[in-house]
């Protein structure tokens, strides 16, 4: 598989991410981009709400009263860990239910790139949730010795870089995921491409996952993060078109 190492330049990266957001609005794709929004605004706005009324609470079931005078040191960690894997689990199910209407937005997104008047080929809607169900599982089995780590005295200091290494890993697996599908690539091969660029892929990643913490933005970001997902994929490997 021929890939261009230039795209492992994390400038390039988040060029394709800031272009995504810019071609949201056009036109061609907007029909392909108000379903997942709409999807993206309800499962979020419940991810805040529960977020809000929770984790006081949470937070004082497992802080004991002779520990109440940490309270200052250990909310920032009870709260990094309760809020990533709340919003982390809101947004596997928004991708999810998003996945089907993410495939035609690729899809069109490169057809506009190559200047293609391409049909549409709509996959199995049960195919399409099973590849992101199976991505789900693999962030699941990958997150879970950081969630362990994160409960561990001392060794939790570097928790909150493992997590942002992982979570940027993670968006750079998520969206070049459609475009990559749409090439016919499966996710081993998704896997070997992506670390042959790491650099670039988790500078994709990383600004997309920023991004997602950015409330009202986030409604948006992650069909962004697909058209800008696209872009890198025709960077990575423009001869596949």
């Amino acid at each position: 598989m021929l890939v261009d190492k230039k795209a492992n330049n994390p400038a390039i990266a988040i060029g394709c991410f800031l272009q995504g957001i810019k071609l949201l609005g056009s036109a061609p794709l907007r029909r392909f981009v108000i379903m997942p929004v709409l999807i993206n605004i309800v499962l979020y706005s419940i991810a805040f709400a529960l977020g809000y009324f929770f984790l006081g609470q949470w937070i004082d079931h497992f802080i004991p009263n002779w520990l109440q005078w940490l309270r200052w040191l250990l909310w920032p960690l009870f709260f990094s860990c309760f809020f990533g894997v709340l919003f982390f689990s809101f947004m596997l199910l928004a991708n999810v239910l998003a996945a089907p209407f993410y495939g035609r937005l690729s899809a069109k997104t490169l057809a506009i790139l190559t200047g293609q008047t391409s049909t549409i080929i709509e996959p199995p809607v049960a195919k399409v949730l099973w590849a992101e169900l199976k991505r789900g599982l693999y962030f699941a089995i990958k997150a879970i010795p950081l969630l362990i780590i994160s409960f561990i005295p001392g060794v939790n200091v570097i928790a909150p870089i493992l997590w942002l290494v992982f979570g940027a890993w993670s968006m750079a697996l998520e969206y070049t995921a459609y475009p990559m599908e749409n090439a016919g690539l499966l996710f081993s091969q998704q896997k070997k491409i992506l670390r042959s660029v790491r650099l670039g892929a988790s500078s994709f990643g990383g600004i997309a996952a920023l991004a997602l913490t950015i409330p009202v933005l986030n409604f948006i970001v992650a069909p962004a993060a697909v058209v800008g997902a696209t872009l890198f994929f025709n960077r990575l490997m423009p001869h596949r078109h």
